[in-house]
């Protein structure tokens, strides 16, 4: 898959405007500002792609970017405080009927900031990924912001939280150094042809 031919075909923020699903999916998902739009530019080697912000809870929609034969979908972050009860309501209702409407999911990259245990509300999305068997990497952002012995120390515990996981599924990312890229590269690759 050449990533950098990636183009961003629309968004949705409503159930009823997601389009049907005729392509491979790989969706992107995770708590706000944990840095998925920042994460997608930098496997995509784009700058702009995903619109980044400082503030949290800023993609409130469900965003199509198509790469060959394959959909890059960005989910709307979850658990930011600051937003209304009525929009965490929409968000996770939006989120719930893309997983549950029949979509050809191949994987769900689930990001995780490497700093910290996972959130209940990692875990509750997590939870559900196991129940629905959707397959899933689990991607450990911000891996830049620690230093040796603590990168190795939260890596050891994301991989005891984890033990399950296949360690090709379990993957620290640095949008700022790099680190991580060519491994969720071909995971995603690797999905995409399942």
């Amino acid at each position: 898959m050449n990533f950098r031919t990636t183009e961003f075909e629309a968004a949705f923020g409503t159930s009823a405007q997601l389009p049907r699903s005729d392509l491979p999916e790989i969706a992107f998902a995770g708590r706000s500002n944990v840095g998925k739009s920042s994460l997608l530019n930098r496997l995509c080697n784009r700058k702009s792609l995903a619109r980044v912000s400082s503030v949290p809870g800023k993609t409130t929609t469900v965003n199509f970017f198509r790469v060959d034969n394959v959909r890059l979908v960005d989910l709307p972050g979850y658990g930011y405080a600051k937003v209304p009860k009525s929009e965490k309501k929409r968000w996770g209702q939006l989120l719930e009927d893309y997983f549950r409407s029949g979509r050809n999911i191949r994987l769900v990259v689930q990001l995780l900031d490497m700093r910290h245990k996972p959130t209940a509300d990692d875990e509750t999305m997590l939870s559900f990924l196991a129940e629905t068997g959707i397959p899933f990497a689990v991607v450990l952002t911000k891996s830049d912001k620690l230093n040796k012995t603590a990168y190795a120390e939260r890596l050891t515990a994301f991989q005891d939280h984890f033990p399950d996981l296949s360690p090709e599924l379990l993957i620290p990312f640095s949008a700022l150094r790099g680190e991580g890229v060519q491994a969720l590269s071909a995971v995603i690759e690797k999905y995409a042809k399942q």
